[in-house]
C-alpha cells in the first residue's frame, strides 16, 4: 500500500478532494493510505504562529522551518519528501510513475510568500512544480500529484487501458475521442472511427497523436524522436 501524507495549513482544502472519485475508491479498495497533518499542530506558543517575516526585508511573510521539521519528523516518511514550490522542477508523467511504484510520498504545501530555505535545503529530497505559474499555496500542486499519482496504482482504474491511452504515457499527447452521437450540428465523427477496422483505427490514432505533440508540444516531440531512434 502506497501512504500519501500532506502537510498543510489547510487540510480542508484536500480532505474533499481525497473523499471522491479514483483517490476514495482506492483508498477504500486498500491501494493507498492517506494523511492529512496539519503544520500549526507543530507550533509551540499560544498563537500556533507558523510564519515571520523574511530577513533581509521584503514584501511578504516566510513560513518558518521548525514546524515542517518537526511535522516530517513525526511521520517517520520511508519514500520521497516534496515541497511543492514554483521554483521545482516541473512535475512529469515520469515522476507520478516513480512516486507510483513507492511505498510512501511526502508532500509539503508551502503559503505566503514562501517557505523557509532550509526546509527545500535540509528537510525535503526534491522540490517540484507544476507549471510555470504561481499558485497561493501548495494545496492545489498537491491534488495533481495525488491525482496524477494514485490513478497510476494497479487497480485504481477499472480499465488499465484507460491509463494506457493516456497523454504523456507513451510520450505523445492522446489522440482525440468521439462519443455518440455520429453527427452533431453538422460536425461527423471521423468515418474511420465508425469503420469498426481496427488497425485503421489504430493508425488513425497513432496518426493524430503525433499530429498534436508536433504542433501543440515540440518538445515532447523532440524527446519523443530521439527516444525512437535509441
Amino acid at each position: 500500500m502506497l501512504t500519501i501524507d500532506v502537510v498543510t495549513l489547510f487540510p480542508e482544502v484536500i480532505a474533499p478532494y481525497l473523499g471522491a472519485s479514483i483517490p476514495s475508491r482506492a483508498a477504500e479498495a486498500g491501494l493507498v493510505r492517506f494523511r492529512l497533518i496539519q503544520l500549526r499542530d507543530f507550533t509551540h506558543d499560544r498563537h500556533a504562529t507558523v510564519d515571520d517575516y523574511a530577513y533581509g526585508g521584503g514584501a511578504g511573510m516566510v513560513l518558518k522551518p521548525e514546524p515542517f521539521f518537526e511535522a516530517v519528523q513525526s511521520l517517520q516518511p520511508t519514500g520521497p519528501v516534496v515541497l511543492l514550490s514554483a521554483r521545482g522542477r516541473r512535475f512529469s508523467h515520469d515522476a507520478a510513475v516513480r512516486f507510483s511504484l513507492g511505498q510512501g510520498l511526502t508532500l509539503l504545501c508551502g503559503h505566503y510568500k514562501d517557505v523557509d530555505q532550509r526546509v527545500a535545503d535540509r528537510l525535503a529530497t526534491e522540490e517540484l512544480s507544476i507549471g510555470d505559474f504561481v499558485l497561493s499555496g501548495g494545496e492545489p500542486a498537491a491534488l495533481c500529484v495525488i491525482d496524477a499519482v494514485v490513478r497510476l496504482l494497479p487497480g485504481a482504474l477499472s480499465d488499465h487501458e484507460s491509463a494506457s491511452t493516456d497523454s504523456h504515457y507513451d510520450g505523445l499527447l492522446s489522440p482525440p475521442s468521439y462519443t455518440r452521437p455520429p453527427e452533431y450540428r453538422g460536425h461527423e465523427v471521423p468515418e474511420v472511427l465508425r469503420s469498426g477496422d481496427h488497425g485503421q483505427i489504430a493508425a488513425w490514432r497513432q496518426k493524430e497523436a503525433e499530429r498534436l505533440t508536433k504542433e501543440r508540444r515540440p518538445d515532447l516531440w523532440e524527446k519523443f524522436e530521439r527516444t525512437q531512434e535509441e
